[in-house]
């Protein structure tokens, strides 16, 4: 595990891993809870949580080339994963003015953001999404935690009716409660688009875990 993502693993146990009696939005009783953004709000966990995002979409879909989500699990994430993106840019184009003669590969693309509203605006311009929206334009979509996947499965189907071409999904803690089907299932319905992938960067197992080791 690489060290952001480890350090970011550490803070969302930390900060938000919660044991009690809780009711989850989806209705669903629980012994524990995550408030993501607990973390992801957090100066060094929003940090962390955009460098791990950019990585794995890097990684994964390189052609992307804009990151968005249902407002507001979502806000955080896209904010600090395309500020993440205008850094690497930045280094890159420093490490070059200062060693020329290199080669420090190609240069990184930006990812710009967009949020997908719960509801289209009744005033201004309307619009569900706000930010980046380009007809055809392959974007990525990311959430905070996946309990069921309906919020990740809004945002999707909000950037596809905008005319966008979702070519990956992204959460960063899997409750491991059906979400990851669900989210296939509805990836898998998009026309000869069989391998968008679902990432999760953290299981519940895996916070449950590190919340353990950080206790002993």
């Amino acid at each position: 595990m690489s060290q952001p993502r480890h350090q970011l693993l550490d803070l969302i146990a930390t900060l938000s891993f919660k044991l009690g009696d809780f009711t989850l939005a989806s209705g669903q009783p629980s012994d524990y809870y995550i408030d993501c953004r607990v973390t992801t709000l957090h100066a060094q966990g929003g940090r962390l949580a955009g460098i791990v995002l950019l990585d794995l979409i890097r990684e994964h879909c390189p052609s992307a080339v804009a990151v968005g989500g249902l407002t507001m699990g979502a806000d955080p994430l896209v904010s600090n994963t395309a500020s993440a993106s205008a850094w690497e840019l930045a280094d890159h184009r420093e490490f070059l003015a200062l060693a020329p003669e290199e080669n420090h590969g190609p240069e990184p693309t930006l990812l710009h953001g967009f949020l997908v509203r719960k509801a289209e605006k009744t005033h201004g311009t309307g619009r569900r999404i706000e930010g980046f929206l380009h007809t055809g334009a392959p974007v990525v979509i990311v959430d905070d935690v996946c309990t069921t996947g309906a919020s990740t499965i809004t945002a999707l189907e909000a950037a596809r009716e905008a005319g966008m071409n979702v070519v990956g999904v992204f959460c960063i803690v899997d409750r491991e409660q059906g979400g990851r089907l669900h989210i296939e299932q509805a990836l898998a319905e998009i026309p000869s688009a069989s391998d968008i992938p679902f990432i999760a960067v953290f299981t519940a197992t895996d916070v449950r875990r590190a919340n353990s080791r950080i206790k002993t």
